[in-house]
This record gives structure tokens, C-alpha cells and sequence, in this order.
């Protein structure tokens, strides 16, 4: 309960700051309604801040789904509030500089006059501001609906060196399952269900099924078991797969909680690929699969990959498909190093969880720190492509960019 106690005071006097401005934003817009409605305003208005700031003390005696819900409101409400206060600063602004040209000016000048109508508060910059604040709560709460409606994106790829014995081979591609944000498993099962329906000849998974720890698989393992394939079903690690993120009482805890999540892997039927590669043949033509472990080029993401040992024996293999889950491995050095790769597939972004996909136009914040983030990209004859994620983290919804499940043809 007291743990990062002064962040929860920090917070909690904020929520005060910005609801008392509201308050008062509130008495203006209401000041023609009865009575009875500005007090049922008044408070809905108080009531939710008094349930944000208690639910800062007390959400570690709450129910960890719960308790992820309830995070996940508090800071709709907070960042709607905050978006809103953008908004009304405007306002404030232009009410500051009549204010300050007022003093300045003499007391008789006709300017002063014309300058008094206009210092009371913007009604449009007003209602603007408690639009856009709303907008975006009603967006935020809306995309908590959307985190399993999973969606298949259907690609049809076509390479010169592709060998013709494999031409119409199917690959079904999964990334980050991240199976600790689960709370619905008939849901998840769906998705399963829709994997399954394709009837792939294999099936890649690009890394991140857990968020910290092995043990997060211990109720969706029978579930992922279920996910087979005639050609196999291979999988990397990601950046989250190793624990990084969580506390451990010793390294001898966080290292046999890696292998525990190697053993959930095997468990399940599917090869983790661990900086190695598996070639495949047929009527004597061939095509190399590599797998690596999670490489990142942004900010402190791990560097546990090892191209230099999983490339070696696939030189003179006509095609070559790369497992590595973060894209920004992709410019780093796959492409200066690695010009014969084919295909490389990925994950790790999420899209953000965020944005908007229009046949013509996609857009997400996460743009702005990943060059590849979503879809398909070439550069020469490389191509790359970054899956949208099977589950999500951290925000428990999805707005705009959809659980992905991908099916790459070959022809």
C-alpha cells in the first residue's frame, strides 16, 4: 500500500489541482441549468475524483485483473481531463492578455471598453475543450473492447528464388501474445480457433508470450497446444520473454525462469529457435528458416541475437526467412550485413495499440520511433514484415490497429 508513496501524493494533488479548475470551468457552462442539474453535475464531477484519489492508495489491496482495469480508467480520465485542460489554457491565455492590455491601458480609452465584453470565458473554447477531453475517454474506453477482436491480414508474397516445390506453401505468423495481460480465455481461444481454420503448413511465432514470467502461461498452455501445423510450428524470444522487467531475488531465480519458459515452449510442440536455422527440402530444391533470439536497436532492448551463428550453413540456401522479433533489427543489420535474407518477419511494436489504418493512409505515434512498425516494407530485394501483435500490454484495449493474426502465401 505505501510502496512509491510520495508518486501516489504527487498524483492525487494533481487530480485536486485539475478538478478544482474543472469545477469552475463546470459552474460556467452549467450557470443556465436548474439547480437540480448543476448539483448532479457537481456530483458526478466530485464523486469521480474522490474515487480516483482513494483508488491511488488502495488499488494494491484489489485484484490484480481488477487492479489493471481500474489503472487503465484512472489514467483515461486523468489524460482526458489533462487534454481537455490544453484546450482551456487557450482560453486562459487570451483572457490574460486582455487582462494585461487592460492595465496598460488608460482608463478612458475606448479600447478598454471594447476589451471588458471580452474577457469572460469562450463558450466555444470551452465546450471545445470538454469535447475533445470527452472524445478522447469515450475512444480510450471503447478500444478496452476491441483487445481480442483479432483480425487476419492476408498476404501474398511472391520471389524470384523462391524454390517452385514450396510455390503455394502457407505460413501462418503470430507475435506477442503476452498471455500475462489475458483475462479471457474463451476469447483467446477464438483467436486459436481462427489459426487453426487457415490450415497452415506452418506456423512462426515472433516472440513475447509472456510479459515477465514463465508461469503467466500456466492457464493458456492447453490452449496454444492446440496450435499445430504439417511442416511445424517454430518460435523466437522477445525482449519480454526474459524477465528483464521484473524482480527477482537472485539471478539463479531469473535464469530458471527462463528455462521454464523454454520448457512451455517445448510443452506446447512448437521449436524455439535459439540463433540457429532448420532447412527445408523437397524433390530437391530448398529453403532455410532462421531464428534468432531478441535483438533491439532502440533505446536498452537486449541484444541476445546472434545472426553470426544462425546464418552459417545457409549461404548457398536460394531463400532464406528470418525470424527476429523487433523490426529495428531490420536496419540495423540485417540489411548492411545480411543482403540474403529474403524475408524477415517481426513484431514488438503493437502498432502502439493506437492509430488509424485506412487503405491509403496509417498512422500511430510509435511511427515517430519505429521506421517499420506495421505491415509490409521492401528495400531492394529484402522485405520485411511486422506483425500488429496477438495481445496487447499495458493498455488493455486496442484503438485502430487490431489484433493481427498473418497469413503469408507464397506463390
Amino acid at each position: 500500500m505505501y510502496r512509491f508513496l510520495h508518486v501516489r501524493i504527487i498524483l492525487a494533488l494533481l487530480i485536486i489541482i485539475v478538478d478544482t479548475y474543472l469545477y469552475f470551468v463546470l459552474r460556467f457552462i452549467t450557470k443556465n441549468y436548474g439547480p437540480k442539474t448543476r448539483l448532479t453535475v457537481f456530483s458526478i464531477h466530485w464523486g469521480i475524483s474522490i474515487i480516483s484519489i482513494i483508488s491511488l492508495f488502495f488499488l494494491g489491496a484489489v485484484q490484480e485483473d481488477i487492479r489493471r482495469y481500474l489503472i487503465t480508467i484512472l489514467v483515461g480520465i486523468l489524460v482526458a481531463k489533462l487534454l481537455t485542460l490544453v484546450i482551456l489554457l487557450i482560453d486562459e491565455t487570451r483572457r490574460g492578455l486582455f487582462w494585461t492590455v487592460r492595465r496598460l491601458t488608460p482608463a478612458k480609452s475606448t479600447a478598454v471598453n471594447d476589451l471588458q465584453d471580452k474577457i469572460p470565458r469562450s463558450t466555444f473554447l470551452v465546450w471545445l475543450g470538454m469535447i475533445f477531453g470527452g472524445g478522447f475517454l469515450g475512444v480510450f474506453m471503447y478500444g478496452m473492447t476491441n483487445k481480442y477482436n483479432y483480425r487476419v491480414r492476408r498476404l501474398r508474397l511472391k520471389f524470384k528464388n523462391f524454390p517452385d516445390s514450396f510455390r503455394g506453401l502457407k505460413i501462418v505468423q503470430l507475435s506477442d501474445i503476452h498471455s500475462g495481460s489475458f483475462s479471457n480465455k474463451p476469447a483467446v481461444s477464438r483467436g486459436v480457433d481462427m489459426v487453426l481454420n487457415e490450415k497452415p503448413d506452418m506456423i512462426l511465432f515472433t516472440g513475447d508470450l509472456v510479459n515477465d514470467k514463465a508461469i503467466e502461461m500456466d492457464n493458456y498452455k492447453d490452449l496454444f497446444s492446440r496450435i499445430k501445423a504439417p511442416m511445424g510450428v517454430y518460435s523466437t524470444l522477445g525482449n519480454h520473454d526474459y524477465g528483464d522487467y521484473a524482480h527477482w531475488d537472485s539471478p539463479q531465480e531469473k535464469a530458471a525462469n527462463l528455462e521454464a519458459l523454454k520448457k512451455v515452449h517445448a510443452d506446447m510442440g512448437w521449436r524455439l529457435m535459439m540463433n540457429e536455422h532448420k532447412i527445408f527440402e523437397k524433390n530437391g530444391e530448398k529453403f532455410a528458416l532462421l531464428g534468432i533470439e531478441n535483438w533491439g536497436a532502440k533505446g536498452h532492448f537486449p541484444k541476445y541475437g546472434r545472426l553470426d551463428l544462425a546464418y552459417p550453413g545457409t549461404e548457398n540456401i536460394p531463400f532464406k526467412l528470418l525470424m527476429s522479433h523487433d523490426p529495428s533489427h531490420w536496419d540495423a543489420e540485417i540489411r548492411p550485413k545480411y543482403g540474403k535474407i529474403d524475408l524477415t518477419l517481426a513484431g514488438h511494436t503493437h502498432g502502439m495499440q493506437f492509430g488509424v489504418e485506412l487503405p491509403h493512409f496509417k498512422w500511430s505515434p510509435i511511427q515517430y520511433i519505429y521506421k517499420q512498425w506495421a505491415g509490409l516494407y521492401k528495400e531492394g530485394s529484402q522485405y520485411l514484415y511486422v506483425n500488429r501483435g496477438y495481445g496487447f500490454l499495458g493498455y488493455p484495449g486496442r484503438v485502430g490497429i487490431l489484433p493481427e493474426i498473418t497469413v503469408l502465401e507464397f506463390v
